[in-house]
């Protein structure tokens, strides 16, 4: 289910669950994991999506190993706070996954993280093949970290 605020989020998470953040694109997710007391986000892993029920059987088993309590999913706002096509895409995505997962959801500014992502890899002098494999699961992670750092304060 979709959750407008963030207190609202918050207040139907169970104690000490994790957090998956999910980077929602047109082929890949990118996937990062808090730790139980949400306050580190870790780099999970990158989906290269095929069919949607074959991504929502992976996110399943995701969620059941690592004892998910809540999503955060990355929300495509343009630089000015308007929306265009990719906020509507991962609407529509989270929109049929609540369908399939029935756990809190939370979308959340993705603005400028793939950027800052970006920026790092290039000064630690990755390869662009090494940066496609990470970029996603990174992008998710600095999102995630983001969100865990504005509710501890």
């Amino acid at each position: 289910m979709l959750i407008d605020s963030t207190a609202e989020f918050l207040g139907l998470l169970p104690a000490h669950s994790r957090l998956l953040c999910l980077d929602v694109g047109g082929k890949t997710i990118g996937l990062a994991l808090s730790d139980g007391m949400r306050s580190i986000a870790s780099p999970l892993e990158t989906i290269d999506r095929k069919k949607f029920t074959k991504d929502m059987e992976h996110l399943q088993g995701v969620i059941q190993k690592h004892a998910i309590g809540g999503l955060v999913i990355g929300y495509p706002v343009n630089m000015d706070g308007s929306h265009g096509p990719r906020t509507q895409s991962v609407r529509t995505f989270v929109s049929t996954m609540s369908k399939h997962i029935t756990l809190p959801m939370l979308l959340w500014d993705e603005r400028m993280t793939t950027m800052a992502v970006e920026r790092v890899m290039l000064e630690a002098d990755l390869s662009r093949a090494r940066r496609a494999q990470l970029v996603d699961k990174l992008a998710a992670s600095y999102m995630l970290q983001g969100f865990l750092d504005s509710v501890r304060r």
